[in-house]
């Protein structure tokens, strides 16, 4: 099944060229998908051929297989607007708070030459060109469009997308001085479930089309040959995420890759240990969430504490599908701990901080998220209560040494999980050089 998540995505805006094809990778790799590309590329022999020599009598195929003569003399076949590009237009004009009241104009100033066997795709090329730029005043609404929308920058998976989209939002990390104020926007798209060669073409045209740039994750070595071979053509700026690295793993191991898609139709991936392992931490820490069953403490691989709204229970869940069963109990003014958190094995005890101006920030949300007004909430944001609580859990943090403490203002749950796994298992295994070690 094919889903696109993105905020902008149209795919009809350019014409669809007649018939060609452009044979891809090894033919007997994969049948099904190394077949010949259809209606996106020319033979590599028609893209060095001299045009300017074209005679002035064209003729080319309609939609229903006709053939026609076309004369210079005669105008070119007009496109027709399509129903749902208009709509994805107007709802994309919406979201980005610009005015939508502009026509949208697709014009060719070229005329296409075409035979019944191939196309010459330099002509393709020029109407995506020509189109963008077919006047002066659209020229301009482009350039006031770009700055408002930003780049975008096109995920392309034939799984879920999480390696590719994972991978972009780690490297936009590296631009958030310019991300933040919008000086230098950039909208992601991602296309999970690509698994067709056709659907491929149609997204990295629409790529070619808006200028974006196109990150793949393609196990299958002929899908990713084509969505190279593509954007090395429509001149996109692309990035092959899992290739290099699946090739070196190969080489290290000296085992060729299958090149079979994860949840692809008949690759099916038994059961583990791990599978049935994670189910049973996520009952577990279910079970254990907010300080309830505290006499199942010894059960647990790890014990969260700390005040209220610091994370436990979002990082709990998100460590227990790594297949740790999590814990947490909360500290609360007026209400001892239970005494089995004192009893259990103390190195898998992690206490959990925060500063007390943004902790005051997420308690006054959480409490107009449930409704309540300021009288409602009682002390529970104010200030001085806010303080008192961290001072209390600060003494007991004190009075327990071996219980790290974990600073999370302003990290995400996965940042703070990566530094609490790396505590976890370096005093598990009592390594010289902390890391997360784990066989497949």
């Amino acid at each position: 099944m094919v889903s696109s998540i993105s905020s902008t995505c149209s795919l009809n805006l350019l014409p669809k060229p007649t018939s060609c094809s452009l044979a891809v990778a090894d033919p007997n790799s994969n049948p099904r998908k190394t077949q010949f590309i259809k209606n996106n590329l020319i033979p590599q022999s028609n893209l060095h051929q001299n045009n300017h020599n074209e005679p002035d009598h064209h003729s080319y195929s309609s939609d229903d297989g006709i053939e026609s003569d076309v004369s210079d003399s005669q105008p070119i076949r007009k496109l027709k607007p399509s129903t749902q590009l208009k709509r994805w237009s107007r709802a994309r004009s919406i979201r980005s708070g610009r005015r939508f009241n502009i026509p949208l104009q697709i014009t060719s100033t070229e005329s296409i030459n075409t035979t019944t066997s191939d196309v010459n795709f330099q002509n393709d090329r020029n109407s995506i060109s020509s189109s963008s730029t077919s006047s002066s005043i659209a020229e301009k609404s482009d350039s006031e469009d770009e700055m408002m929308e930003g780049k975008s920058i096109y995920m392309v998976s034939d799984g879920t997308g999480w390696t590719a989209e994972h991978s972009v939002g780690a490297a936009l990390g590296q631009f958030e001085h310019c991300l933040v104020d919008r000086n230098c926007a950039v909208n992601t798209h991602l296309f999970s479930g690509i698994d067709d060669v056709e659907r491929l073409m149609e997204i990295i045209k629409q790529a070619a089309k808006e200028g974006a740039m196109v990150v793949y994750t393609l196990a299958d070595p002929a899908m990713a040959e084509s969505a190279k071979q593509a954007c090395d053509v429509w001149g996109i700026q692309s990035t092959d995420i899992l290739s290099p690295i699946t090739v070196a793993i190969a080489a290290h191991i000296g085992v060729s890759p299958s090149g079979i898609p994860r949840g692809a139709p008949g690759h099916h991936v038994p059961l583990s240990d791990d599978y049935f392992k994670r189910i049973e931490a996520i009952e577990f820490t279910i079970k254990q969430d907010d300080g309830a069953l505290p006499q199942n403490l010894h059960k647990a691989d790890i014990v969260l504490t700390g005040v209220s709204r610091t994370g436990k229970t979002p990082l709990s869940m998100y460590l227990a599908q790594k297949g740790y069963k999590v814990a947490n109990v909360p500290i609360v003014m007026g209400i001892e701990l239970p005494k089995t958190l004192f009893q259990v094995d103390q190195r898998k005890v992690f206490g959990l901080t925060i500063n007390p101006v943004n902790l005051q920030t997420i308690r006054k949300t959480r409490a107009k998220t449930l409704g309540f007004g300021d009288t409602m909430t009682g002390n529970y944001s104010e200030m001085d209560h806010v303080r008192q609580e961290l001072e209390i859990a600060g003494k007991i943090f004190a009075q327990n040494p071996t219980w790290p403490v974990i600073e999370v203002t302003g990290k995400a749950i996965e940042e703070t999980a990566a530094v609490l796994l790396r505590l976890y298992h370096d005093r598990k295994q009592k390594c010289s050089m902390p890391r997360i070690s784990k066989r497949y």
